[in-house]
């Protein structure tokens, strides 16, 4: 891991190639900020520590470099088929811009790279995977989206594998992962209105993904089965794991329900019950998982166990008890100020 001083320039710089591929008027220039952006990521991946991470950041470099190479030559065979004025399918083409974005993302189908690498990182580098690095392949998408049969089985793939990959998952990092996932399908489905929802969605969606990593970065947890072993009289910390993994999950009446509650809306109103409703029971699922680590924090009280016994829990920083706060209390103040 990068000193302080070097990892404040590569987040800089990952930052930077983020705003250029969101600010271009070029495929070329989208291009280049997706490549600055992966040359930042992949140094702040590696530990020397943790032997995992070589192969984390190796197996995410071949994906990336492999999507970014894809996408380059997509572009310029439509570039060249306009020059040539043939009559080719803009949904089409679309269609195979759009490929190597949506393996950038993690979007199911095309997310078999994503568990893998999120089990070989920290917590940290977990958190820039799962909101950072979905920020600029999303907006490219958004640019040019189009509500018609490939973006529907994209967003129907994202929504079930993201609920039904993360049943059997014991690993928090995982269940995070599928959880991202799940969550995608959400915020492609807000793109096909139109509006901006996204953006909201994937504010909200980044403020409870950095609370509920925060606490398990704090409780140094890694698996389910040690949410058990938070010290007994500690009822802060099984709280706000209790309501910020809750919050994530789109249950009411935590602000998480709000972007789902507006995206559900809007699907109504555009004839897409169909898919809203497929959504809705899919999410119903992605909360049995959430509830399975909600209750291994909050009910079970055992201290320790016969394989593993407890470590002291960590002083809760401050800034966690505001985010979880915020979580609680965002949609009853929202529908308040909108009333």
């Amino acid at each position: 891991m990068p000193n302080n001083s070097t990892k404040i320039l590569l987040l800089t710089t990952l930052t930077s190639g983020i705003l250029i591929s969101i600010s271009s008027n070029s495929w070329f220039g989208a291009w280049m900020g997706l490549e600055i952006n992966l040359l930042s990521f992949i140094p702040m991946m590696v530990e020397k520590k943790n032997i995992y991470t070589t192969e984390a950041s190796l197996k995410y470099f071949i994906v990336q470099a492999g999507a970014s190479s894809m996408l380059l030559f997509m572009v310029m065979m439509s570039a060249l088929e306009e020059s040539m004025l043939t009559n080719s399918d803009n949904l089409y083409t679309q269609m195979l811009i759009n490929t190597p974005l949506l393996l950038k993302g993690g979007v199911a189908p095309m997310h078999w790279w994503f568990p893998g690498v999120m089990e070989g990182l920290n917590w940290d580098n977990c958190l820039i995977l799962m909101t950072l690095q979905k920020a600029a392949p999303l907006s490219l998408i958004s640019y040019q989206i189009n509500n018609d049969v490939f973006l529907g089985m994209i967003i129907m793939s994202s929504v079930m594998i993201g609920a039904i990959g993360g049943l059997n998952q014991t690993s928090l990092r995982k269940i995070m992962t599928y959880s991202s996932i799940n969550h995608t399908g959400w915020m492609m489905s807000a793109m096909i209105t139109g509006s901006d929802m996204w953006v909201m969605y994937f504010t909200i969606y980044s403020m409870l993904t950095l609370t509920v990593v925060s606490i398990v970065k704090t409780t140094k947890l890694s698996f389910i089965n040690q949410m058990a072993l938070t010290e007994k009289k500690n009822k802060l910390t099984k709280f706000l794991v209790f309501t910020s993994i809750l919050s994530l999950g789109g249950l009411p009446p935590f602000l998480g329900f709000m972007p789902k509650w507006m995206i559900i809306q809007t699907m109504m109103t555009n004839d897409m019950s169909t898919t809203a409703t497929m959504m809705v029971l899919m999410s119903v699922v992605t909360l049995y998982y959430y509830m399975r680590m909600s209750y291994s924090s909050l009910m079970i009280l055992h201290s320790e166990t016969k394989w593993l016994i407890a470590q002291p829990t960590n002083k809760m920083p401050k800034y966690i008890i505001l985010l979880t706060s915020v979580s609680v209390m965002g949609l009853m103040v929202s529908e308040t100020i909108m009333t």
